[in-house]
């Protein structure tokens, strides 16, 4: 049976039809709305119907915190409040069964079950795109927490009363590696006077922001300050997965998202790089590996959690 896998992400939405060997067999991808959950529902049922065939059901990864198909919070789009029952709300739009995830957690399933996790049973996630999110395996099953809430690792904080962060608080790991806030650090500093390309490459890319396709060119090209922003990211997420590394002693930590996409493995070797002097007792068998299914990861993983409720019906 074919279900639909949805990634909604800051920048962009993605669904597909899956098949039950977690291959994706069709898909469709839109921009992410701005205005609001009624406008994500929107195009969540548009991309569907994009797709041509009914699905038997449809999972759904959102950039946030999940619980019981309500959104607790979802602090990297606009317009949205907590305690959303979007679950209930996808379900009268589509007409279909309909099963919430956090989109991390979802990426980290869908590369457990045919990607780089595979095999592994204590994992991290690291999903590097307009945000930092995290997704756990332990003890060979997907971990959310009492509320859905676990693996946030963008949210680890890293400096007391540091810099502000999307999700309101200070000194989060995502307020120094969350490609939002680089490109606004980068671009503070731009308008104190120093030289970078970032802003003309998203000119010359037609991209309303930079996106990881613009970093990942900066970064190449040698853009002197968005390669010093970048780096105290890479140290800072450092210092965070070092700290749930030594919390729960796991052997994989997988680099995903739109910075993974583009830089690959060189991306997760210099993470591991920057975690491993902050390790008290790693693993010997600890690896960091670049994800697998790409794009595919978040609508393979999304797709699962749709087909368990088939299976459980």
């Amino acid at each position: 049976m074919l279900i639909a896998g949805v990634d909604v992400g800051g920048t962009n939405t993605e669904a597909a039809l899956v098949n039950d060997k977690h291959r994706v067999v069709a898909r469709s991808k839109k921009p992410t709305p701005k205005e609001g959950p009624d406008a994500v529902i929107d195009t969540i049922r548009e991309l569907i119907d994009s797709l041509k065939k009914k699905p038997g059901a449809v999972g759904v990864g959102i950039p946030g915190a999940v619980n019981g198909g309500k959104v607790i919070t979802v602090p990297n789009l606009p317009h949205w409040s907590a305690g959303i029952d979007l679950g209930k709300r996808l379900r009268t739009s589509l007409g279909l069964p309909v099963a919430l995830g956090n989109d991390a957690n979802v990426g980290l399933l869908g590369e457990w079950l045919a990607g780089a996790a595979k095999g592994a049973d204590n994992v991290l996630g690291v999903w590097m795109g307009t945000g930092i999110g995290g997704g756990l395996i332990l003890d060979g099953r997907p971990y959310t927490g009492s509320r859905g809430a676990a693996g946030e690792v963008g949210h680890v904080i890293v400096r007391a009363d540091g810099a502000l962060c999307s999700c309101g608080r200070r000194g989060c790991v995502e307020a120094y590696a969350g490609r939002h806030l680089m490109s606004a650090t980068v671009r503070a500093i731009y308008q104190s006077g120093r030289k970078t390309s970032l802003f003309k490459i998203q000119k010359a890319e037609g991209k309303p922001q930079p996106t990881s396709k613009v970093w990942a060119r900066a970064l190449k090209e040698g853009d002197t300050l968005a390669q010093e922003v970048f780096a105290t990211g890479i140290n800072t997420l450092g210092l965070g997965i070092a700290s749930i590394l030594n919390v729960l002693d796991l052997e994989r930590v997988i680099l995903g998202g739109g910075m993974a996409d583009r830089m690959g493995q060189a991306l997760a070797d210099r993470v591991g790089k920057a975690t491993r002097p902050w390790v008290m007792a790693p693993n010997p068998a600890l690896k960091f590996v670049a994800a697998r299914l790409g794009d595919d990861s978040g609508v393979v993983g999304a797709a699962a959690l749709g087909r368990a409720l088939i299976s459980a019906a």
